[in-house]
């Protein structure tokens, strides 16, 4: 085993094309700690050019990598498994200062559990052809009558470009290049230009674990000129990508014109109702996660509060007390459970936002306040007596903010919950689950949780409406980067 790979701040680091790591043509720049404001290293500025050569690389080792067996390529994402098993948690400290999320938060969710775990979940072959029943055809002027079979086949699409976010670069990355590379396709990474430097490490993992050349590439950079050459090349034929609904809707635009195939996982709101008989308690702990699993930086986040109006200043009582004890500070001390956003701008729209909601008539309970930190910190924040046609309720403000507003009884809670441009994710709160599971059915939600805020790993993930288009995880993640093709025959 190679010694351990250099995360140093004063590292040179390269961007990975075609499997060797290639000086950036635009410079550098710097990735900032948004716990300390401290530089953490100097990022690759990939130019345009680069981003084209890392489109062509994958290009060309696509037809190399998907006449490999669907056997042969899971065992090279096996062996890449084996190797982030063994490197990976070396990396805990520079991923947590490029992210800004709490030691807890690193270990077990940006480079433990689900990062390795996807690799090793896609190294399982997973069969995706199957046979059609056969029918019966009568002669006609297209030819002779008998019977006509067929078999569906699932191709790789062919080059995918993963456009990745910021809040969980490397599980997010993992998410996409696992099955992607599973089925038989060729990848171009570039990540969220705020923490790229644990995408470079995979890269190492990459060719440490011995996968050929150009089957997988990095690009990283500041801008959006690297990003929107990938969405314009005729060598990509597939965009993955994972941020704003802005963004997506340029992608969407963009990638018409050479008919990407398209997988987007965008913004969310989601709504949590409570109908009379919730448990508030159990409630509020799924609420408070907003606050306190990565600052509210997660488009799944219970932010939208639906609750009944027998328990509405209940809740908002228990989510008051519960905030004052959520301890915001330095993200390396175990018993900081609010860490930073990523950035002193995003900290400075999430503020905004706040302000909108006062200036709209909502009522702030709690914080709305800076912290007096070095890092870019958003107190948890509570606004009650929102309206549904604020901006604080319609959108999202990807920070340790919640609203709050009362219905009055499930006809109404489904009506508010859907009254969204969103539906990502939402989350039902009632003492019967039969009850529950009916009100969960009527929500326009790609994904919807019962009593609980635990998703299933393997169930697939994505959107209604403006939250995005197509689904990942479990089979439905590989299929997502396939083509279907059938072949059918005489008898």
């Amino acid at each position: 085993m190679p010694d351990a790979y250099d995360t140093s701040v004063d590292r040179e680091w390269r961007l990975l094309i075609g499997g060797e790591w290639v000086a950036p043509a635009g410079g550098t720049y710097e990735v900032i700690d948004p716990n300390t404001t401290e530089l953490v290293g100097r990022a690759p500025e990939a130019s345009v050019e680069q981003a084209r050569a890392a489109a062509a690389a994958a290009r060309d080792a696509l037809v190399g990598w998907r006449r490999l067996s669907r056997e042969q390529r899971c065992a090279h994402l096996g062996r890449l498994a084996d190797v982030l098993a063994e490197r990976s948690p070396d990396w805990v400290d520079l991923v947590q200062a490029e992210t800004g999320a709490t030691i807890n938060v690193a270990e077990t969710l940006q480079v433990g559990g689900p990062f390795v775990e996807r690799f090793r979940y896609y190294s399982r072959p997973i069969d995706l052809d199957e046979a059609v029943p056969p029918m019966t055809a009568a002669a006609t002027a297209l030819g002779p009558a008998g019977l006509v079979g067929a078999m569906v086949h699932r191709q790789p699409v062919g080059v995918v470009a993963c456009i990745t976010p910021y809040n969980f670069p490397l599980t997010n990355v993992a998410g996409k290049i696992a099955p992607a590379l599973a089925a038989g396709n060729t990848v171009v990474i570039k990540p969220a230009p705020q923490d790229p430097l644990g995408v470079l490490l995979l890269g190492e993992a990459v060719i440490e674990a011995g996968l050929p050349p150009g089957v997988v590439n990095i690009v990283t950079g500041s801008g959006p000129e690297a990003p929107a050459a990938l969405v314009e090349s005729r060598d990509v034929d597939m965009i993955s990508f994972t941020g704003s609904t802005t963004v997506g809707v340029k992608i969407y635009e963009t990638g018409a014109r050479t008919m990407k195939r398209l997988l987007m996982e965008l913004g969310g709101k989601g709504a949590l109702v409570m109908t009379e008989d919730a448990d508030v308690g159990r409630a509020v702990q799924a609420i408070a996660s907003v606050w306190g699993f990565h600052s509210g930086q997660i488009c799944t986040a219970p932010t939208r509060v639906i609750c009944h109006r027998s328990l509405y200043d209940q809740t908002i009582e228990a989510l008051s007390a519960v905030a004052g004890f959520l301890t915001v500070g330095d993200a390396r001390s175990r018993d900081t459970l609010v860490g930073p956003v990523i950035t002193e701008a995003h900290r400075d729209r999430v503020e905004a936002f706040v302000r909108s909601g006062l200036d709209d008539g909502a009522r702030l309970v709690c914080g709305g306040e800076r912290p007096d930190l070095p890092g870019y910190f958003v107190a948890p924040t509570l606004l009650a007596d929102v309206t549904p046609d604020m901006h604080v309720t319609r959108e999202e403000a990807f920070g340790p903010v919640v609203v709050i507003m009362a219905h009055d009884g499930d006809d109404h809670a489904v009506e508010l919950a859907n009254d969204s441009d969103y539906g990502l994710f939402s989350y039902v709160y009632a003492g019967d689950m039969k009850r529950a599971y009916e009100i969960g059915r009527r929500l326009e939600s790609g994904n919807v949780a019962l009593n609980s805020i635990q998703p299933h790993l393997e169930a697939p993930f994505g959107g209604f409406k403006m939250s995005g288009i197509g689904r990942d995880r479990g089979k439905w993640g590989i299929e997502a980067y396939t083509e279907i093709q059938a072949i059918s025959w005489l008898s």
